[in-house]
């Protein structure tokens, strides 16, 4: 989810290449031009204790974003992300995990990809830094462990204190959208998410006629004044109550992005600063050398190209279409917050527990409903924002629906 660029324009309908006096974050033309309809009129209005701000309109404040031109910072993001998964129940090694967070026997505990699953879930604190399009630095803070992602010029660390190992790699000198070894602004690795920016373009994205915008008072986010931005969807049937994204008053940047279900209770991603500067940080930041007898593992490219990856959080992307990238033969059914990605596995459906059999089979039961309809039957597994119907015979439907939805999409073929 990498910032889209421009040169002095704040709105563009996809990637735009080249680079001005400084690289713009845009949304796409289609949210900076939504209807009125859309966007709710109304200003901001300040409750008791909040920043008292100017008055700004939904479109202003989308407009603000869009124009948002942060080139340096650093500060503090937590991170919580509730999906309501399972728990393994000592079953990881069912599924060939590793120990020390490796991702396969050959693997290095340091490669970025082996830290994504680690934000699937739970409470994180990450330290971000940014000077500019070619020196980021993301760390993840552990007990009495760190693990730090450092782009600097040409190179691309990856370290793992717990294990000292180290991850290298060589980034190209393109920095176009999608290609190996982009790096975009706020400490955007590619790999791992860094700042709330990430997580708002995405929810930008997903706003038409279906969504309610509106401006829902001010806020103070690490110290900072900051309009509140509310994104909620109008139909029935998502899984996705409304999504919050405090948006600083002075630089227009997002710092904190908060996703609510629509069946209530804690959020099931909640990003924001915790502290945060935009003054130049100290280029020895961004200074790295392995140490002393780690093991280090060379990489090919700076990072997995991330049409096939997507960022490390869940909930980062909104829409069918996030689940139907890079499959082979997906189809989009429905509009809005209620469409569905499916496709064609060509083979059968998950296996019953009963066929499994042992800790495994009760496990495989134990995660999903048995469903009927039109369509024959199969299983849906859900989590607090994403479901997934997988029928007998081997087609998947998946969304930021409920399960009612999802037979529904089936049940019409």
């Amino acid at each position: 989810m990498a910032p889209y660029e421009s040169d002095d324009s704040t709105a563009g309908a996809g990637p735009l290449k080249g680079r001005g006096k400084a690289s713009r974050y845009a949304v796409p033309v289609a949210v900076v031009g939504v209807a009125a309809a859309t966007i709710g009129i109304v200003p901001a209005l300040a409750a008791s204790g909040d920043p008292d701000l100017p008055d700004i309109s939904a479109q202003q404040l989308i407009e603000k974003i869009a124009a948002s031109d942060v080139q340096q910072l650093s500060g503090t993001v937590k991170i919580n992300t509730d999906l309501g998964l399972p728990g393994l129940g000592g079953l990881e090694k069912s599924f060939g995990s590793g120990q020390g967070g490796r991702s396969g026997d050959d693997g290095s505990a340091a490669d970025p990809s082996a830290k994504v699953t680690e934000l699937a879930s739970g409470s994180h604190t990450l330290r971000v830094a940014a000077d500019g399009p070619d020196r980021q630095k993301v760390s993840i803070l552990e007990d009495a462990a760190e693990y730090s992602l450092i782009h600097n010029g040409q190179d691309v660390w990856g370290y793992d204190s717990k294990s000292n190992e180290v991850y290298h790699a060589t980034a190209d000198g393109e920095h176009d959208a999608g290609k190996h070894g982009k790096r975009g602004k706020d400490g955007d690795t590619g790999e791992l998410p860094a700042t709330p920016r990430d997580l708002a373009q995405e929810a930008l994205k997903a706003v038409d006629d279906t969504t309610s915008v509106t401006v829902d008072g001010t806020v103070h986010v690490a110290g900072r004044d900051a309009y509140k931005l509310l994104i909620e969807p109008k139909q029935s049937g998502t899984t996705v109550g409304a999504v919050s994204i405090a948006v600083d008053a002075k630089t227009g940047m997002p710092l904190k992005f908060t996703l609510t279900p629509a069946a209530g209770g804690a959020a099931v991603v909640d990003v924001g600063f915790t502290k945060v500067s935009f003054a130049k940080p100290d280029a020895s930041t961004f200074d790295f050398t392995p140490p002393k007898g780690a093991k280090v593992t060379e990489g090919e490219n700076a990072a997995p190209d991330r049409e096939h990856t997507g960022k490390g959080l869940p909930g980062a992307e909104f829409g069918a279409g996030a689940f139907g990238k890079g499959v082979d033969g997906a189809k989009i059914v429905g509009t809005g917050w209620n469409a569905v990605a499916t496709f064609d596995t060509g083979g059968q459906g998950i296996p019953s527990g009963s066929e499994v059999g042992g800790d495994l089979g009760g496990f495989l039961d134990s995660l999903g409903d048995k469903v009927s309809g039109k369509f024959g039957s199969g299983t849906v597994f859900s989590t607090r924002l994403v479901n997934a119907l997988v029928t007998d015979d081997g087609k998947v439907y998946v969304g930021t629906v409920d399960k009612d939805t999802l037979v529904r999409t089936a049940n019409a073929g």
